[in-house]
């Protein structure tokens, strides 16, 4: 048998072998992106090819004459897989060039595409049935038969692949993928040579030289396809190297089917003189003399790939409690995540604490995950952790670094509560202390106030009781008047905010809320009438009464009132509402106003904070107050419906 019908012979089963192990791959992979199911495709033909010219090389080593169903066989694998062969590389470099972000428009692809698939559609439905019954197909040049038109097709489809490689190359990450991509440039240059050599020029060669050619084209994408193994092994090219255990298992079960195979040949060759199942015994036997070295290389690499993984999750550690020292619970989640998704090169990752804050928990458990990880030590379980790894499942040593991982997650976690509460308390001592020394001065200034004011408006009074007095100074006394009156009622807020704070629900006192906010509704109605704005009432607690004193009430509703109604232009509306309902008073106030600006929405509720003109920034701050006192809730939401509007949401206790 000549040597090169022995390569052949070798070199289309490994290209067969090549291929399926590509398609399992991908297969167990099942990665969710077009690039890994155009290369499974890309596979399958290639595989067609290999297996249909495997079939016919030992058809004819067998057989005198093959079989003709086997021929028609042979024949159908190799077209299927050449007819679809250019449109599939061009389709793959596209795919490749849309996820490194290289494509400006998605139509030029959709059109690229139409072009390169259309002449598929042209050989399989017109070329083909020609094909099934020629008998002078050649199986060495097999594109020989489907004309120079194939060959033009294909040396473009090489050429464009080469090019979009050597792109690829310029712009590679790393000197893994750099390297590939050149070779990959080579290999295309190289194959587009030969085809048109081979298939388009049609000129005169030797017949060992046309050979040897055809065995060299037949050989191209051995190259690239056993190469990108080990990238995908060594430097998890294409991110399917983080799925080792496939990787592995593949490897073993194909490294098994080549020895079986190796087993089959060497018994058929040693058939004249030992018997073929002495052979087989013999060499399935002398496997066990590898088992101790063998033991120990699998010792040494997983030694090394649980070292390598400790090391990871102890940098990964490093960094987290650092952060956590920071107090800040949402960083500590969000540095978390991004560094789980870098270290572990996983498609993505949430974290979802159990304790957390409701915008936390929206935030990270709204996404779905294959893998969840619990994070706590022993029965204690503060949270889970959530990845989605790029194919189907993660490898085995990931799962186990991720185990070790959550469970020093725990310690963090609760290092960095710790240290958030420490904060808050200390911001909350420290707002305290200021709050203190402003009531004090408020009370201070309304005391040392009020009493030379009331002296001054008596007088002004008296005065304006005196017939005497003339019409001019009349209106000017009036006008002072008022001012002395306005002045009076910011003193009284003041005094009122100056109150010493009695929190949680310890101030004695119950009232009926919407008979106050029937009252404050009273007092402000002529108000509400002079600015052009409808005050409406919705009332509906049964008369139940809230643990909370009526001048309390009235403070709250009051300042909301007041303060929705300076919100509100003519024409608008305030709505005040009262219910009992699960065991509270809830009172809400909504105007359909502007809304409030989003520079005003974090010091809202801090005292001597204001948006009008004329304003103390004691409103808020008194009601604030007030709802601590009785140990209820504030809430407000702006805007409300249509971007406009604010409403104010107030709990309060009910008496039991």
């Amino acid at each position: 048998m000549p040597s090169l019908v022995y390569l052949r012979l070798i070199g289309f089963t490994a290209g067969t072998l090549l291929q399926l192990f590509w398609m399992v791959v991908i297969l167990g992979y099942r990665r969710q992106r077009n690039f890994e199911r155009v290369f499974f495709f890309l596979s399958v033909a290639l595989f067609f090819f290999y297996a249909g010219s495997l079939l016919a090389l030992n058809a004819q080593i067998y057989y005198p004459a093959p079989p003709a169903l086997l021929t028609i066989f042979a024949k159908t694998l190799l077209c299927g897989g050449l007819c679809f062969l250019p449109a599939l590389l061009i389709h793959l470099h596209l795919e490749y060039a849309d996820t490194r972000g290289m494509l400006a428009s998605r139509i030029l692809k959709r059109t690229v595409l139409l072009a390169a698939y259309a002449p598929a559609l042209y050989f399989t439905s017109r070329v083909y049935p020609l094909l099934a019954d020629s008998p002078g197909f050649d199986f060495l040049a097999p594109g020989n038969v489907l004309g120079r038109s194939y060959g033009v097709w294909l040396t473009l489809a090489m050429l464009l692949s080469a090019a979009w490689e050597i792109r690829f190359h310029l712009r590679a990450p790393d000197r893994a993928q750099s390297f590939f991509h050149s070779l990959l440039a080579g290999v295309f240059a190289i194959g587009a040579a030969l085809v048109l050599q081979l298939h388009v020029l049609s000129g005169p060669m030797p017949r060992d030289l046309s050979d040897a050619a055809s065995t060299a084209l037949a050989f191209v994408a051995l190259l690239p396809s056993a190469v990108l193994i080990y990238l995908v092994q060594r430097f998890n090219f294409l991110q399917i190297g983080r799925q080792k255990n496939l990787m592995y298992a593949v490897s073993a079960t194909f490294l098994a089917l080549l020895y079986l195979s190796l087993v089959r040949r060497l018994s058929g060759w040693l058939a004249p003189e030992i018997p073929p199942e002495a052979t087989a015994s013999i060499l399935l036997f002398v496997l066990v003399i590898f088992i101790e070295p063998l033991q120990r290389a699998l010792g040494r690499s997983l030694q090394e790939t649980a070292q390598r993984e400790m090391d990871r999750v102890q940098r990964l550690m490093a960094e987290v409690q650092q952060v956590a020292r920071l107090g800040d619970m949402s960083q500590l989640v969000r540095v978390i995540e991004e560094r789980l998704k870098q270290q572990f090169e996983v498609a993505d990752a949430g974290l979802v604490l159990h304790d957390a804050e409701p915008g936390m928990q929206l935030r990270a458990g709204g996404r779905q995950f294959k893998e969840s990880f619990p994070i706590g030590q022993g029965e204690r379980i503060v949270g889970t952790l959530g990845i989605e790894p790029h194919g189907a499942m993660i490898s085995g040593e990931t799962r186990a670094a991720l185990e070790l991982l959550c469970e020093q997650l725990a310690a963090a976690l609760d290092l960095c509560r710790l240290i958030d509460e420490k904060v808050r308390l200390e911001r909350e001592l420290a707002e305290r202390e200021r709050l203190a020394l402003l009531g004090q001065m408020a009370a201070s200034i309304s005391h040392n106030l009020k009493n030379p004011l009331g002296s001054i408006k008596t007088i002004l009074q008296v005065q304006m009781e005196n017939p005497e007095l003339p019409a001019s100074l009349r209106g000017e006394t009036q006008i002072v008047l008022d001012e002395i009156g306005r002045l009076s009622s910011k003193l009284n807020q003041l005094l009122r905010f100056s109150r010493p704070a009695v929190r949680g629900g310890s101030v004695e006192g119950s009232c009926d809320g919407a008979a106050v906010i029937e009252e404050v509704a009273g007092v402000l109605r002529h108000e509400a009438e002079r600015r052009g704005i409808a005050l409406e009432l919705q009332l509906c607690t049964n008369g139940a009464k809230a643990a909370a004193a009526a001048d309390s009430v009235s403070d709250i509703v009051s300042n909301l009132v007041v303060n929705a109604l300076e919100a509100t232009s003519s024409g608008g509306r305030v709505i005040v509402s009262a219910a009992a309902n699960n065991g509270s008073c809830v009172l809400s106030v909504e105007d359909n106003g502007a809304g409030i600006s989003s520079e005003a929405r974090e010091r809202l509720l801090q005292p001597f904070f204001t948006t009008k003109t004329q304003g103390t920034g004691l409103g808020l701050a008194i009601v604030a107050r007030r709802v601590a006192e009785v140990g209820g809730k504030l809430q407000w939401e702006s805007p409300v419906k249509e971007e406009r509007g604010t409403r104010f949401r107030i709990t309060l206790p009910l008496l039991p």
